[in-house]
């Protein structure tokens, strides 16, 4: 496994070693040693048409999560915005293609939103976290915020985003406790 640094600390790619022969492929998806600090005990799975926005979404503590992010089928565009105060790259957010083709996993640490868009006609989407989903802890900020910059790269008259993530707030309007 490759462990490709982002331009934001903590926030990794994982690139798995595919052995292909005539059968088809075998690869590590997980493997402790990759992830010392990163104790997943939930997998989740969600399936996305094209144009679905799924976040920005975030735990707060003591209920915050890291993630592992892998695509099982189809392609998204996967996108973390530290929330860290304290880091030299606070508000700023990273982007990644993510597929069944190219495999490569994204690790989300604690401190970050969370989202994506789905770019295939449909996705499977597979992530492991390391705390427990509570609703009580559940905040996001809303996809579209302009302080964020992001490009999510389809033309905004196909975007599917539900009720619940266009009520989101702000980037400067969240409690960060973070």
């Amino acid at each position: 496994m490759e462990i490709i640094k982002t331009n934001i600390q903590d926030l990794v790619i994982l690139k798995p070693k595919i052995f292909k022969d005539t059968r088809g492929y075998f690869m590590e998806s997980y493997k402790k040693e990759y992830l010392k600090s990163f104790c997943p005990v939930q997998d989740n799975e969600s399936f996305s048409k094209f144009g679905v926005i799924r976040g920005l979404h975030f735990q707060i503590p003591p209920y915050d999560q890291a993630k592992l992010i892998r695509v099982l089928n189809g392609k998204i565009m996967d996108v973390a915005v530290d929330l860290r105060t304290s880091s030299p790259t606070y508000g700023k957010h990273e982007s990644i293609i993510l597929s069944s083709q190219n495999k490569k996993q994204l690790y989300v640490p604690k401190g970050f939103a969370h989202g994506f868009i789905c770019l295939s006609k449909t996705a499977k989407i597979l992530y492991k976290v390391d705390n427990m989903y509570s609703k009580k802890h559940e905040l996001g900020i809303i996809f579209n915020d302009l302080e964020l910059k992001i490009n999510w790269i389809i033309n905004s008259k196909d975007f599917l985003v539900s009720e619940k993530d266009l009520l989101l707030p702000k980037f400067n309007s969240i409690n960060n406790p973070f």
